[in-house]
């Protein structure tokens, strides 16, 4: 049992994680599970038995986790009554740095135990879109890039450069990374929205304070499974010559694909792969994407008798603001969450802003 000591801080937090999921109704539904596993004839229809198996998986790692992090602080728990008896300055040290550890996975098990939506699991498709501001807004593009690699390479993600469209004179025009892992749509579709910087301009020769915005799109990856109407009709090719950052030429072929979908106007672009064909099927993919979350946002507007999600890269609909003048401040307008360390944030440490984020999701949808 957990101990009902206020010691370790992170106990109360194992114990509230409860509040997310059933314990009996996840072992019972691990059973079920099993049963249906074992019946004769399981295996006749190969992709839903698999489905059945990845579900089980998913549902025994909850469930080990949360019994690994509870004997994680019943040791801790252990190690404070030895304090207690016997106190000794390099034991404490060593219980308060597991202490910390501790906390860091139970912040992590519960951001995954957030992700309940129906494609929080895949992989991601993040783009970034400058707003009007020419040179400074490029910058800040090319800055959020960054920040979102760095948040991928700390949380263990892969990341590509589908495509790649560079500044005029720094900057981005604009980005589309693939960004693959588990659960990286789920944690990064809290940045869906417009990013507002405020800072002493790097190319002002006055010095002066300027305000920039860029727009973040995400999307899931979508497997086989989800349909989307495509015709070949609808759809118009063009090759071009990869260019990196810079702007110079990666391949003196016109191996690069940008697909044009006529009906919408939606336009996809990937430059990341060597030969045409995977860049075509990269394109493929995300427009896929695209034109799916389209509809799903048709079908919220209409249901819900709003408009959909998108809007204008301007001051008054941003989600988030970055202040680096006259103070330092990073602020989520859905969440109130807001942290001084700006340096921080730019380096990655997304992970707070996510957690809130989610933690509100939830909220909305469960408002008593």
């Amino acid at each position: 049992m957990l101990c009902a000591t206020p010691w370790p801080p992170c106990g109360p937090k194992l114990i509230n994680l409860g509040g997310h999921f059933d314990l009996d109704a996840l072992n019972e539904r691990i059973t079920e599970n099993e049963g249906r596993m074992a019946e004769p004839g399981f295996w006749d229809d190969s992709e839903a038995a698999q489905k059945v198996i990845d579900n089980n998986n998913a549902l025994k790692e909850k469930h080990d986790r949360f019994y690994a992090l509870e004997n994680e602080l019943e040791d801790l728990e252990a190690g404070f009554e030895l304090l207690q008896d016997e106190p000794d300055k390099d034991l404490q040290q060593e219980e308060e740095a597991k202490i910390k550890d501790l906390q860091e996975k139970l912040d992590k098990y519960e951001m995954q135990l957030l992700l309940n939506g129906p494609y929080d699991h895949n992989n991601a498709i993040l783009e970034i879109h400058p707003g009007a501001g020419g040179t400074e807004s490029q910058d800040w593009g090319s800055m959020l890039m960054r920040m979102y690699q760095r948040w991928a390479d700390q949380n263990g993600f892969k990341v590509e450069v589908a495509d790649y469209q560079p500044g005029d004179e720094a900057g981005i025009k604009s980005v589309t990374l693939l960004i693959n892992g588990e659960n990286a749509y789920g944690l990064l579709k809290s940045e869906k929205g417009v990013h507002r910087l405020v800072r002493i301009s790097p190319f002002d020769s006055a010095g002066r304070r300027h305000t920039s915005f860029a727009s973040v799109d995400v999307m899931p990856e979508l497997d086989n499974s989800i349909e989307v109407d495509l015709r070949p009709e609808d759809i118009k090719m063009e090759v071009f010559r990869s260019s990196g950052a810079g702007g110079q030429h990666i391949n003196k072929t016109s191996s690069a694909v940008r697909l044009i979908h006529l009906p919408t106007g939606i336009v996809t672009s990937s430059q990341a792969q060597r030969s045409q064909f995977q860049n075509k099927a990269t394109a493929m993919a995300m427009l896929k994407a695209k034109l799916y979350q389209r509809e799903e946002e048709a079908k919220r507007a209409k249901a819900k008798a709003i408009q959909g999600e998108q809007k204008d890269v301007a001051f008054g609909s941003q989600i988030r603001s970055y202040v680096f003048h006259p103070y330092t401040m990073v602020k989520d307008h859905r969440t109130n969450y807001e942290t001084g360390n700006g340096n921080a944030v730019m380096d990655g440490d997304l992970n707070p802003f996510i957690n809130a984020y989610l933690q509100w999701e939830l909220a909305q949808k469960n408002p008593d």
